[in-house]
Formats: C-alpha cells, sequence, structure tokens
C-alpha cells in the first residue's frame, strides 16, 4: 500500500463555493462590503470579546495590534522563539526590539518563570504563542503582565476554537491575533483578525489597515470624502475572502470535531510506538489539533522524516528557532541560548492532520512510523 498524504487538506464544501459565488456575482462590493461586518461579529460572538476587526493575514493583524497598543521606538516585547517568524518578527515592524525567552516543554508555549527573568524597564508587551492549536500556560502569563503592567498580545494564529477551563483563547489578553491561512483550523486562503474588548483598540485597528483613513461609509461607493487621520497600510480582508470566512464559521464545531476525533485515533496508535511522545495537553485544555506534532526521545527526527517523504507522508518541523536564524544571529546579531526552545526543535515533527483525513491513512503513517524504529 503506498499512499500520497498530504500535510493538511482544506475541508471545504458546497456552502464555501456558493458563498464565493453569490459575492462575485454581486458585480460590486468585491474589496469593502457587508460580509467583512458579518465575519467580524461572527468571530466576535465565537470567541467571546466585544470586538472584532479582520485582515488581509495574520501577520496584518499582529503587526496592526502593536501598534493600536502603542508599541514602538525603544520598547522590549518579550516572545518565543519556538514559533514562525512572523511573531518575532512583528515587534521590528513597529520599531520595537524582539526579546527571546525559552519555552516550557508541556504545551511548548513561553515558560512563565523565563518570561519573568526577561522583563526590564523596557519592557512594553508579552507575545505569546498557543502552539499548533493546543493553548499556552496563559493564566500564568497573564498574572504576570498584570502585575508588571505589561500588555498582553495572544498570538492565537493557530487555535482557534481552543479554550482553557472552557474561556476560549483570545480572551485572556488585552487582544489576540488569529490567522485564517490556509493550513489553519478555519481559513480564506490567506486572512486574519484582531479580537478585543476595547473599542479604542478595535477603532485604531481599522484605521491601519485601511491606510488611516475615517471610514463612516463603504468607500468604494461613497461620494463623500473621508479624511486620513493616521498612517496606515492596506491590511484589508476583501469581501469576497470575508464570504469565504462566514462560510467555514458555520462549520467550525464540525471542523473541530473531527480534528480531535482523528487525533486521538492517531494518537492511540503511536502510543504504542515507545520512541514516541504524541502531542498531549494540561487537565482542563480542550486542544483544536491544527498541528499534530510528534516529540521523539531519541534524536532521529531527521531520519523519520526521510524514511516517511519515501512513503508519501509529508512532514514539516514546526518550528526551527527565529533566534538561530541568519537573520537574527547575522543581520541582527542575537547571541543568546534557549535550552528548551534548542532542544524541543530538534526532536519534533508535524505529521498529517485534518479533518478529511481517513483511519486507513492514518493505519498508514502508524505503521511507517513504526517499521522506522523496528
Amino acid at each position: 500500500m503506498s499512499l500520497k498524504i498530504p500535510l493538511f487538506k482544506i475541508y471545504w464544501d458546497k456552502e464555501d463555493v456558493q458563498a464565493v459565488r453569490d459575492a462575485i456575482k454581486k458585480g460590486m462590493f468585491w474589496a469593502i462590503g457587508p460580509n467583512i461586518e458579518e465575519f467580524e461579529k461572527g468571530i466576535s460572538e465565537y470567541i467571546g470579546a466585544k470586538y472584532s476587526a479582520v485582515f488581509n493575514s495574520g501577520t496584518s493583524a499582529l503587526h496592526a495590534a502593536l501598534l493600536a497598543h502603542g508599541i514602538g521606538n525603544g520598547d522590549e516585547v518579550i516572545v518565543p522563539s519556538f514559533t514562525f517568524i512572523a511573531t518575532a518578527n512583528a515587534p521590528l515592524f513597529v520599531g520595537a526590539k524582539p526579546v527571546f525567552a525559552d519555552i516550557e516543554d508541556r504545551t511548548y508555549g513561553l515558560d512563565p518563570e523565563d518570561v519573568k527573568e526577561k522583563i526590564t524597564k523596557k519592557t512594553k508587551a508579552i507575545v505569546p504563542v498557543h502552539y499548533g492549536g493546543c493553548p499556552c500556560l496563559i493564566h500564568e502569563l497573564r498574572g504576570i503582565a498584570k502585575d508588571n503592567d505589561l500588555i498582553l498580545i495572544e498570538d492565537a494564529a493557530e487555535a482557534f476554537g481552543a479554550t482553557v477551563n472552557g474561556k476560549k483563547v483570545g480572551t485572556f489578553g488585552d487582544a489576540a491575533v488569529f490567522s485564517f491561512c490556509s493550513n489553519k483550523v478555519i481559513t480564506t486562503g490567506e486572512g486574519g483578525a484582531i479580537v478585543t474588548n476595547s473599542k479604542e483598540v478595535c477603532e485604531k485597528s481599522k484605521l491601519i489597515r485601511s491606510h488611516g483613513r475615517l471610514e463612516r461609509e463603504d468607500y468604494f461607493t461613497s461620494s463623500k470624502y473621508m479624511d486620513y487621520v493616521d498612517l496606515g497600510y492596506n491590511f484589508r480582508m476583501s469581501n469576497i475572502t470575508a464570504a469565504l470566512g462566514v462560510a467555514q464559521l458555520k462549520k467550525v464545531d464540525k471542523i473541530i470535531k473531527m480534528r480531535r476525533k482523528n487525533a486521538e485515533y492517531l494518537t492511540k496508535k503511536l502510543s504504542a510506538v515507545n520512541e514516541v511522545i504524541p502531542p498531549q495537553s494540561p487537565r482542563g485544555y480542550f486542544h483544536v489539533y491544527q498541528m499534530y506534532t510528534i516529540r521523539l526521545k531519541k534524536g532521529s527526527r531527521d531520519g523519520l522524516s526521510k524514511h516517511l517523504t519515501r512513503r508519501g507522508i509529508t512532514t514539516k518541523v514546526f518550528f526551527h528557532p527565529a533566534h538561530l536564524t541568519r537573520f537574527y544571529r547575522k543581520k541582527l546579531g542575537y547571541k543568546i541560548r534557549l535550552p528548551v526552545t534548542e532542544e524541543v526543535s530538534k526532536q519534533v515533527l508535524t505529521l498529517p492532520m485534518y479533518p478529511s483525513l481517513t483511519r486507513g491513512e492514518m493505519d498508514y503513517i502508524a505503521r511507517a512510523v513504526e517499521t522506522f524504529f523496528r
């Protein structure tokens, strides 16, 4: 038996196709339009935040979130290195300095104890990441932010729908950002969002995403002058894209249920392989498995990756440490050690995980992993 199993597949149905078709057939509202407001309202209601603003990417959303909170030149922002590069780079976008803290090895999120060590007089914010769909130790990090009068912005790009004791990820900080890139829990192809309970932050975010333009009506259909009151960017999500987001959001619980069921099955299969540590989360944590990342007890990660690739199973390392990239080492001169980050990044391997993954495919994956170690 030889299969070709990708790392992810987008879950879509006829409602997604119809939503996009309807948006196109209107013949207008392709850029700005009613689907954007509907998507934002749906996100707010689902997450449990008062306000939401959508963007053309999760990176743009994080960039705007930092700007909306007044973070800029001379400020320091504590971030993990075990993350997609955008988390580390976002402080640089606004003139601030990313300060890397180590992770803990339960959720692969920021280690609260190391975060405390990295706080200085220049620290303005903490940006924790909820890795792969598993919430980080957000209660502890929120306490640290509160005790030190710091802004807490959750990078929940990978964790839409995840919860801690029933409380949605994205509602613990001053704001949070989500990504709707193609491999995420729900997707618009590319896209992102900010959620917050601050009306001021939301309004600033909307200025930032649209050239600093004060919009009271649809810019493309209104004849009224709309003043430019601040510096902004073109970070807008299109109305067509938002139509897809509205359709995806309607089935998010179904998608998460399918992901969790598949993850439970694959974990059961892989638990028989002594050399493999399947993904796990603390009690009370609701993992949405945007990624299914195993950790290997022995230094055989790269060998296993090649073995699986030869059998048609796509794998990827999420993530190589940001602080060890050429950009941070050579251009910015970072010379730091993050022992847990560096150890974990050498041991993790992300396997295929998506709602339509079949039991036959998961059996094939598990057998291929077992064969490698045998």
